[in-house]
């Protein structure tokens, strides 16, 4: 109950930060996440609802990185272990105190599929100002990787498009 309450707090604080920066005139354009180890920019407008961490129904016979489907307000979701797809490896077993500080985020319905991505950590919104760089994405790359940024701190961002992931063949491919 408690991640509940502390997810839907976070969510709140999002919005504010969002009407915020709209009010100065500042769009924000990137939902700032970890996924494993990989510090990812993905695009708010590509983005759907935040969920607390719920129990997956494991499915038989799918890609080790598809660890199943959760009903998420009545209605059921395929969930990727996105650390996991985007290193092509299976999705790490975590213990239940590990997930219970995960999140599940939605794609963009208008994306049209019916998916939530296993997110480690939920870091807040970026907007361009908050980068000092960016390159593209460095040869072999997926096609679903923007670029990639560097903040004022020296970190890297690897931005993530998820309309392009949607629609990609690997991503689709969840059968084993």
């Amino acid at each position: 109950m408690a991640g509940k309450q502390a997810l839907r707090e976070f969510q709140s604080r999002l919005e504010q930060r969002l009407r915020s920066a709209e009010a100065a005139g500042v769009l924000a354009s990137w939902l700032a996440v970890e996924a494993g180890s990989s510090r990812l920019l993905l695009p708010l407008s590509h983005a759907g609802e935040i969920f607390a961490w719920t129990s997956v129904q494991k499915v038989p016979h799918v890609q080790p990185w598809f660890m199943g489907v959760a009903n998420l307000r009545g209605a059921l979701s395929g969930v990727v272990d996105l650390a996991a797809f985007l290193h092509g490896q299976g999705h790490r077993q975590r213990a239940d105190n590990e997930l219970a500080r995960c999140h599940l985020m939605a794609l963009n319905p208008l994306l049209g599929v019916n998916c939530v991505l296993l997110i480690d950590r939920l870091l807040g919104l970026r907007t361009p100002d908050t980068l000092a760089s960016s390159a593209v994405a460095g040869d072999g790359a997926p096609t679903y990787f923007g670029h990639v940024h560097t903040d004022l701190e020296g970190r890297q961002w690897q931005e993530l498009n998820l309309q392009l992931l949607s629609q990609h063949q690997a991503f689709l491919g969840i059968g084993a």
